[in-house]
Order: structure tokens, then C-alpha cells, then sequence
């Protein structure tokens, strides 16, 4: 890998923004800018996928996401930058023959291969018999990541995040897809620091996900976490009026891109958090945000 193609900014910056909606209840609101550690892959997605390309060594990268997956689009960054060929297994069959959106335009414009599967073989893409025919078909010798990024290597590569908290923050949130920043970030913090994960998609599976994960990069659970289970808005990318409005007054009152698909829905639950009083007064608060619009 060539280091200087992908050189991040580290720490990331940790900005405070006053919001009358936390100060109220006497909460301090933090932002942890994960989105300015590089302009091609952004926050969390460089903290997990550096350590698997390091791991590639040189081999084509297969990974896989939905329609509108930021991992897919860091990957076919990463590619890019490294001259790395990527291939992208992506849920859905009905998408093929569509014009393709704005994000599967940006990783086939960075070079990754599309391929697209029906939701029923997406769901079984971790069976070793689906994996061996799509490696078989795509590219035999290729090195696999999973959805999101998320195994042991960028959990523990995750826990960096947390380390640039400790100290500095009583709770720290973060949007969740796959559970592996949770993981990481939660490991990485101090003892009296807590992380909250708020899933972005529907179902209750990410706790033992993220358990899972702590056990295969660390031998055990690592940390103290909680999911917020409530602020998921319907489902993966599912942006209704109620959260484009708070996104929208976000942007307005702070100057910062919310994306919509994670960072907001770890802000609106942080706010409805603060307005519950489910934070101590003096408590501080920080946000990862780890995307840009």
C-alpha cells in the first residue's frame, strides 16, 4: 500500500457546538469530525478499511452493500488511490438494469465492479458455499470483506477513535450499520466513559453483532456500550420529514453537512436523549459524525 494515497488526518478534530436544546438540561455537546480525516474515505470507513487493505497486500478487494453503502464507495476510493481492483457485490437484482443512483455511480466512476445479487443470496453471502461461488465467478483469488468493513481487524482499529476521546467526553454516540465502530469505539474509551450506538436499520440484531465482534478482535467484551434502538426512522436510509427537518435546522444553526443516512439519526437521538434527561447535568456529550452529505 502506499501510505501517502492515503494519509489521514489524525486525530480527527473535536469541535464544540452550543445547542440551546442540550444546554438546557445542562448538557455540554460535542462533534468528533471523523468526516475531515480524509477526503476519499471518511471516518470510520478509513479507521476500518486501512488495516484490511494492509491485510489485502496488493489482491483485488470484494466486499459488499446495499444501494446506497458509504463502504462501498470508500472502497472503490481506496482502490483508486492504490490502483486496486475492487469489486463490489451489491444487494438487490432489481438494481442491475436501473440507471445507476449517485452512490453506484461514484464507485463504477473509482473503478469497482458491480455486481448485483437478489436479497435472498445477499443474506447468505457469509454461507461459505455463496461466498466460494461468488469468489469462483468475481475473482477466485480475491480478499474478502465483509458488509460495512466490520470484522476483527477494523474493530480493533476502531478503538483508535475511542482513544481520542478519553478524557475528553462522559458519552460518546455513534450511528451504527454493522456494529464494528461500536465495537472498536467502546473498547477504546476510558473506564467512566460510555458509547451509545443508535442502529440505522431496523430488526434488534446489533447486540449480539457487536458482541460478536468484540469477542473475535479482543477474546471477550471490551468496554461499556448501549444501543439505542428507537431512532432507526422506519429503516436503512429511510429519511422521513420529521428527521430531514431536524438535519436541515442542524445544518442551519451549526454550519455542519449532516449526511442523512447515519449522522443524523445519531443527532436527533442524542437531542431526544438530552430532552428525556437521560444525561446527568454536566454530562458531556459527543457526536462521532462519520459521514459528509
Amino acid at each position: 500500500m502506499t501510505p501517502e494515497a492515503l494519509a489521514p488526518r489524525l486525530p480527527s478534530p473535536l469541535e464544540e457546538v452550543a445547542d440551546e436544546r442540550f444546554a438546557r438540561y445542562g448538557v455540554r455537546l460535542l462533534l468528533k469530525r471523523d468526516d475531515l480525516i480524509h477526503p476519499d474515505l471518511v471516518g470510520n470507513k478509513w479507521r476500518k478499511l486501512v488495516p484490511n487493505l494492509r491485510a489485502a497486500a496488493g489482491r483485488p478487494v470484494l466486499t459488499f452493500g446495499g444501494a446506497y453503502s458509504n463502504h462501498l464507495r470508500a472502497t472503490a476510493a481506496a482502490g483508486r488511490l492504490l490502483g486496486l481492483p475492487t469489486i463490489g457485490v451489491v444487494r438487490g437484482d432489481e438494481l442491475a438494469g436501473r440507471p445507476l443512483n449517485a452512490s453506484l455511480a461514484r464507485c463504477a466512476a473509482d473503478g469497482m465492479r458491480l455486481h448485483f445479487v437478489d436479497r435472498a443470496t445477499y443474506r447468505r453471502k457469509s454461507d461459505p458455499d455463496v461466498l466460494a461461488d461468488l469468489l469462483a465467478l468475481l475473482s477466485p483469488r480475491a480478499y474478502v470483506v465483509p458488509e460495512g468493513g466490520s470484522n476483527s481487524l477494523a474493530v480493533r482499529g476502531c478503538t483508535e477513535l475511542g482513544a481520542e476521546l478519553r478524557g475528553r467526553t462522559d458519552v460518546a454516540g455513534v450511528a451504527c450499520g454493522t456494529g464494528g465502530t461500536l465495537a472498536g469505539l467502546a473498547a477504546g474509551l476510558a473506564p467512566g466513559q460510555r458509547a451509545i450506538g443508535v442502529p440505522v436499520l431496523k430488526g434488534g440484531f446489533l447486540d449480539a453483532e457487536v458482541r460478536a465482534l468484540q469477542h473475535s478482535a479482543f477474546g471477550g467484551p471490551r468496554g461499556v456500550w448501549a444501543l439505542e434502538d428507537r431512532f432507526h426512522f422506519g429503516g436503512y436510509a429511510r429519511v422521513p420529514p420529521e428527521l430531514e427537518a431536524f438535519a436541515r435546522d442542524f445544518e442551519d444553526r451549526h454550519g455542519v453537512g449532516v449526511e442523512r443516512v447515519y449522522v443524523a439519526k445519531v443527532l436527533f437521538a442524542l437531542r431526544a436523549l438530552a430532552e428525556e434527561r437521560a444525561f446527568a447535568p454536566g454530562t458531556t456529550v459527543t457526536a462521532v459524525i462519520t459521514g459528509r452529505p
